[in-house]
């Protein structure tokens, strides 16, 4: 909290045309007041969190967790952060990015509802998930080809840039199911998410602020009002938690980081300053497929982790959640110090 609060009054003071506390209080505020009435509600409606048998054992302690937490406070920081522009092209944009992270939003709402319903940890199919996620990031992505919103190129530290063409959509699309997955497999433990998604979108506001004239102070107002609706929601998510955001949250978090980053070219500066979220997606990729290519007749295989994602093998090597959380949050500041290093220039 003290970290991306500093930051956004460092920026106000010595950037100009920056605006980012403000946005980044009143979200922040709001979120955790909406999640304080909200719970409760939660709570009454017996949407209990089911845990997966598989899991770490110690998480079984954590059943009956309310969740769908993001669906009290995502609305917050995409509302707020859809007014931070009322007129001009900025304005059409941010409604853009609104509604398609409230998309991915109802998205992991039907995920989270199909499991409480179902008493089991799996609501949606696989494949059903991200087909909806696929349309939701396609319409979004077909509003920005026909407004003329998106680089065809990437733009990279030291005045490089990649030029894609027309590969530029099949890459956004894949970013938005890459990155709201990755942000969905990092929902794991107790204000991990939560806490590292308010870093990288503070740290994404900061990047399009220094950038000057490249960047967008709108967006940037966006990113801290998404930033404070997830510093609002760790007020009730952090260990023991009293509430857990899941698909409807941690999808939406995803999506909002994807459209921001299409939209103010700024992809590369998201996979920096997104490294956690990054690690946590390549073990889950990288457990299944050492396991399938080595498994033998008996079905087992190797395994690289003793569990993925990456935060449970850390779990199960006997560090302590209270100590991996701040561990990753830890290691999500250095990657937004080095995103913002690296950023791209001119």
């Amino acid at each position: 909290m003290l970290v991306v609060l500093g930051s956004s009054l460092v920026s106000d003071k010595w950037v100009p045309n920056s605006q980012l506390t403000l946005p980044l209080l009143v979200s922040t505020i709001t979120a955790s007041l909406t999640a304080a009435i909200g719970i409760p509600r939660l709570k009454a409606l017996k949407m209990g969190q089911i845990i997966r048998a598989e899991g770490p054992s110690g998480h079984r302690s954590k059943s009956g967790t309310p969740t769908m937490g993001g669906l009290l406070v995502v609305p917050v920081g995409a509302v707020l952060g859809s007014w931070i522009s009322v007129s001009g092209t900025a304005s059409h944009q941010l409604l853009a990015i609104a509604a398609v992270t409230l998309a991915f939003m109802v998205i992991g709402g039907f995920d989270d509802w199909s499991s409480l319903t179902k008493k089991t940890n799996t609501g949606l199919t696989p494949k059903g998930k991200l087909l909806l996620q696929a349309g939701a990031g396609a319409a979004f992505l077909g509003v920005a080809a026909w407004q003329g919103w998106i680089s065809t190129s990437v733009s990279l530290p030291f005045h490089w840039s990649l030029p894609l063409g027309l590969a530029i959509w099949p890459l956004g699309l894949f970013v938005f199911l890459a990155e709201s997955n990755a942000t969905n497999l990092t929902d794991g433990l107790d204000g991990l998410a939560s806490g590292c998604g308010a870093l990288v979108f503070s740290g994404l506001a900061l990047q399009l602020m220094l950038r000057g004239n490249s960047g967008d102070p709108a967006l940037a107002g966006f990113c801290m009002a998404m930033a404070g609706a997830w510093l609002g929601f760790l007020m009730h998510n952090r260990h023991p938690a009293r509430a857990f955001m899941g698909d409807t949250g941690s999808l939406a978090m995803g999506a909002a980081l994807s459209a921001v980053a299409l939209l103010s070219d700024s992809l590369w500066p998201l996979l920096v300053m997104g490294g956690v979220f990054l690690a946590e997606s390549l073990s889950v990729i990288v457990q299944v497929w050492v396991f399938k290519a080595t498994k033998g007749a008996d079905g087992q295989g190797r395994r690289i982790f003793r569990m993925a994602p990456l935060h449970h093998h850390f779990e199960l090597g006997g560090t302590s959640e209270r100590t991996v959380v701040p561990c990753f949050w830890l290691v999500t500041v250095g990657c937004v110090l080095l995103g913002l290093l690296l950023r791209p220039t001119g």
